[in-house]
This record gives structure tokens, C-alpha cells and sequence, in this order.
């Protein structure tokens, strides 16, 4: 087999054939990740019909795989530098498969959120090396054509995974209900494993000197598991000392990771990001809109399924909207638009999706739960569009003002912060929607849009402190 060594002379011996089925694989592994991040989001009444789970399991089922996947995605990383991206690869997709295999037979609700975070961590051992495989053995030719076919497959994946899951569900393929959505991965990651073991180049040349900070890991995963079982726990059961006594845990864990990130000889974020102005804002921003977003997203499913009676496939329907002003946005942001407007192009992604979160609330305020899809549809999309632009410039724009030798721990930092965020919002934002309840389903949706519309408007003046320009 030939050694990862530079695209020069690696594609010298491999063939134009060889390495679009190397893509396919690494295409496949994304499209794994974003589906099972999404499905979730249609499937979780149902899940929690069947199971007993109550609110409670509807809360977890998003939040746990983000949790484990933002906790582990930088480790991940460095320990494809450590061990070799091929190896590390067949570990995070032979993980992923038998996780899948027993969330989709989990006879009880423990077994399958501790399923859930499987599914995560094995996923942020995989995703990391699809990247750096292609870096090394990908001429610059055929990497830029590969680029190009991320967007397309996982837009595709991020619409195509909630639409399957209802239709699976609604059709209750052998009696099975929502276990195929996660069955049908277990089908998929043989199918990868198979084709990992027989084209993935060897890769013998790890660096065995990289430093994994499992100490920061810990305790980060500590503080988010903290925060995210206080909020859960306290708005589902009340605020006892439990859920408080947690919360301040979770803060405390933050506190010593960040110490650890000041004092650690190779830190999972440089020091010197927390210096720059420009990403830290960007970082917080990110935080913010990836968060209520996230959150937002979630319980909009909610709202179809419980408060308007769609269905699995009538709510996943009636998101396609939505999803689809996310990748029209996206496309057009990295198509040109964030490297002409930059900063101002992340102003325009938060004032349309306060436009489109204001949009729904008139029509709650107006209708409560005596709503078609086809009325929500236009709001949909325009919050689509605001939210696609928010997610692909973000990141891009708090990069503009980062050095060379800083890009990829930005970059990697941001991906994390993505999942964490997203994990934390989706709990936070769904335990505002469940408190609401008490008083009707619509009531519960105009706090909910209530309190996303304020803290998304908060986020606009730090975004004056991003760079004005996005990175190259």
C-alpha cells in the first residue's frame, strides 16, 4: 500500500478512480454525522411515546450525541496525528456502527442516550480524519473538486435525514417504528468499514511526540455534562438542590478548564485565540445563534407534531422550508457573498432571522395552533435563510483575523464550539418550550420565539467586534 506522504507524490501511484472512492467514503462518514444529528428532531415524540421516556428523553436525544461529538472532535483530531488518520478512521466508523446497532434495539431510554453518546464519540473520532486523509493524498486539483461536493452531499443529508425519518416512521417498516433510522446505519457503516479497509492508504507515519490533552478533555466534558443535566433535570423535574448543585458543578469544571487551558504545555485551544479579539467575539456570536438556532429548529418539530397534530412525516415536510433556506443561504454565503460582505453578511443572516422568528410569532399570536404547514412555509424559509446565512459565515468571518499557524486550531475550536452550543441550546430552548405547556402549545411557542428573538438581537452588537473581513 502506499504511504500518506505529500499529494505530489502520492497521486503519482494513485489512481484518478481510487481517489474519488476514497471521497465517496469520506462523503459517506459526513453524511452519517449530519443525518444522525438531525433525525432526532422528528423522531424524538415518538421515540418517547414508545420508550415511557417522557419529556425527559425528548430533552436528551439531540443534546447527548452533540455533547460527546464537541467534547471529542479536537481530541479526535489529534489522536489521527498521534496514531495515524486510516486507523483512527476504522475505530470512529466500527464505533459508530455497533453504537447505531444499539440505539436502534434499546429497549429502555438509558440504554439508548448512553447509545446516543456513543454514536458521538465515536463519530468525533471519525470526522476529523476524512479531512486530513484527503489533505495528504488528494492532489490540489482534486481536492478543490472535492470541496465543492461537501455542500451538495451534506446539504442533501441535512434535508434528506429528517424527510426519511418521518416517512420511515410513518410507514412502520416490520413493525419497528423508529428503529430503522438508526438500524439503517448499521447497514451503511458495514458497508464503509468494508470499503475503509480495502482503499484507505496506509498511514504508518503518525507523530507519536502529539500531545492529547485528555485532562482539558475531562474536564470540558465534565462542565458541559454539568450544565446540561442541571438545565435538564431542574426544568423537567424542578429545582431542587440536584439540578442546582449540578449547574454550579458544571460552572466550577469550566472554570478549571479554562485555567487548564492557560496553564497546559499544548492546550486543545491556543492561547493565543483567546487573545484575538476578532475570534473570541466571533466565538461568542457562535454561541449564541448556533445555540437558539439549534434550539429553535427542535422545537418548531415539536410544535407540528404536538401542537398542530402533523405527524413524523407531516412535520418533516413541513421543515423541508426551512432546510432548504439553510443550504440556498449557505451556497450563496461561500459562493462569494461572505468574501465580498464579510462581517456585515453575519448582520444580515441575524436581522432575517429575527424578520422570519417575528413572522411565526404574528401567525401564533394570531392563530395559536390553528396553523397549516402551507402558512408557516414562507416564515419557514425565511428563517432558513437567516439561520444558513448566521451557520456558513460565522465561522468563516470570526477566522478573518487568525494566523497561518492558528487556522487549524481555530478551525477545529469552532467545530466544537458548534456541537456544544448546539447541544446546549437544544436543551435549554426545548426546557422553555415544555415549561410553556401548562398554558397551551401556542402559549409555549410565543415565549419560546419570545426568548430567541431576544437573545439572538443581544448577539448584534458583539458582532461589531468581529473581523471585518472573512478568512481567505
Amino acid at each position: 500500500m502506499t504511504t500518506l506522504t505529500t499529494p505530489a507524490t502520492t497521486t503519482a501511484h494513485r489512481s484518478s478512480g481510487l481517489m474519488w472512492a476514497i471521497l465517496a467514503l469520506v462523503l459517506l462518514a459526513d453524511a452519517l454525522d449530519v443525518i444522525d444529528g438531525t433525525v432526532t428532531n422528528i423522531a424524538a415524540p415518538t421515540i418517547a411515546r414508545e420508550l415511557n421516556g417522557g419529556v425527559g428523553l425528548i430533552k436528551w436525544l439531540g443534546p447527548a450525541y452533540m455533547l460527546s461529538m464537541g467534547v471529542l472532535l479536537l481530541v479526535g483530531g489529534r489522536l489521527g496525528d498521534k496514531f495515524g488518520q486510516r486507523k483512527l478512521f476504522l475505530i470512529g466508523i466500527s464505533g459508530f456502527t455497533l453504537a447505531s446497532a444499539l440505539a436502534g434495539l434499546s429497549p429502555d431510554p438509558a440504554l439508548l442516550i448512553a447509545a446516543r453518546v456513543a454514536q458521538g464519540a465515536f463519530g468525533a473520532l471519525l470526522i476529523p480524519q476524512g479531512m486530513a486523509i484527503m489533505t495528504k493524498a488528494f492532489s490540489r486539483d482534486m481536492l478543490a473538486k472535492a470541496f465543492g461536493l461537501f455542500g451538495p452531499v451534506l446539504g442533501l443529508a441535512s434535508v434528506g435525514g429528517p424527510v426519511l425519518a418521518g416517512f420511515i416512521i410513518s410507514a412502520d417498516l416490520f413493525g419497528l417504528s423508529w428503529r430503522p433510522i438508526f438500524l439503517a446505519n448499521v447497514v451503511l457503516g458495514i458497508i464503509g468499514l468494508v470499503a475503509a479497509v480495502k482503499i484507505l492508504p496506509r498511514d504508518d507515519d503518525g507523530d507519536r511526540s502529539t500531545v492529547v490533552d485528555g485532562r482539558g478533555s475531562g474536564l470540558l466534558a465534565a462542565a458541559m455534562f454539568g450544565l446540561l443535566y442541571g438545565v435538564i433535570e431542574g426544568s423537567t423535574n424542578g429545582w431542587n438542590a440536584v439540578p442546582v448543585a449540578s449547574i454550579i458543578a458544571g460552572i466550577l469544571f469550566f472554570a478549571a478548564f479554562a485555567y487548564r487551558q492557560r496553564t497546559a504545555v499544548d492546550p486543545l485551544i491556543k492561547p493565543s485565540l483567546l487573545h484575538n479579539r476578532g475570534f473570541t467575539s466571533g466565538m461568542v456570536v457562535g454561541l449564541v445563534v448556533f445555540a437558539a438556532g439549534t434550539g429553535l429548529i427542535f422545537v418548531l418539530s415539536l410544535f407540528l407534531q404536538e401542537g398542530l397534530h402533523a405527524g413524523a412525516r407531516g412535520a418533516s415536510l413541513g421543515l423541508v422550508p426551512l432546510t432548504a433556506g439553510i443550504i440556498v443561504a449557505a451556497f450563496a454565503a461561500m459562493a462569494g457573498l461572505v468574501t465580498r460582505l464579510g462581517r456585515k453578511l453575519v448582520f444580515i443572516g441575524l436581522a432575517v432571522n429575527l424578520a422570519g422568528c417575528a413572522w411565526v410569532l404574528a401567525l401564533v399570536n394570531h392563530s395559536g395552533t390553528n396553523l397549516s404547514l402551507w402558512t408557516l412555509a414562507p416564515a419557514f424559509f425565511v428563517i432558513g435563510v437567516g439561520t444558513g446565512l448566521c451557520f456558513a459565515t460565522i465561522p468563516t468571518v470570526a477566522l478573518g483575523d487568525a494566523k497561518p499557524d492558528e487556522a487549524g486550531s481555530a478551525s477545529g475550536s469552532l467545530s466544537s464550539i458548534q456541537q456544544l452550543s448546539s447541544a446546549i441550546g437544544s436543551a435549554a430552548v426545548t426546557s422553555i418550550f415544555f415549561q410553556g405547556t401548562s398554558s397551551g402549545l401556542g402559549h409555549a411557542m410565543t415565549v419560546t420565539l419570545i426568548v430567541v428573538l431576544a437573545v439572538t438581537a443581544l448577539s448584534l452588537p458583539v458582532v461589531t467586534l468581529m473581523p471585518r473581513k472573512a478568512a481567505e
